[in-house]
């Protein structure tokens, strides 16, 4: 499959393509007698989960890893370990910001009803809010 099929197919574009052959996530295919590339169907399934996996706030690099990870062996299993405990720690981070937003949104909306002067942006505060560093 040529290069703007597999990219219409996996929702990106051309240039993403191309740079993740740069990376080395994606292998840079057989060429036509044209010149074209020519994809194999099995790169849309992988272009999704590189796409997914940066949805879900993995970087770049941390997906090369997990795409590499399958070549074998218990240090493949101890580094995707750590990789999970890593982002699971980093979601739950995020989680707990987002509910905080969540609750603020909350109380903002039972405050529209109340005068002015008696308001408080809830909102505000829990941005304003952030984790201790440690």
């Amino acid at each position: 499959m040529r290069t703007s099929e597999l990219a219409g197919q996996a929702g990106v574009n051309t240039e993403t393509l191309r740079y993740y052959e740069r990376r080395g996530l994606l292998t840079e295919p057989p060429r036509t007698s044209g010149g074209y590339r020519d994809y194999p169907s099995a790169a849309v399934e992988l272009l999704r989960l590189i796409k997914r996996a940066q949805e879900l706030g993995f970087t770049l690099d941390e997906v090369d890893e997990l795409l590499h990870l399958d070549t074998g062996g218990p240090d493949s299993c101890d580094a995707a370990r750590s990789l999970a405990e890593h982002r699971r720690a980093d979601l739950a981070d995020r989680i707990r910001d987002l509910q905080r937003m969540h609750d603020s949104l909350a109380e903002l909306v039972v405050t529209c009803d109340l005068p002015r002067a008696d308001r408080r942006c809830a909102l505000l505060d829990a941005l304003d809010h952030r984790p201790e560093a440690t």
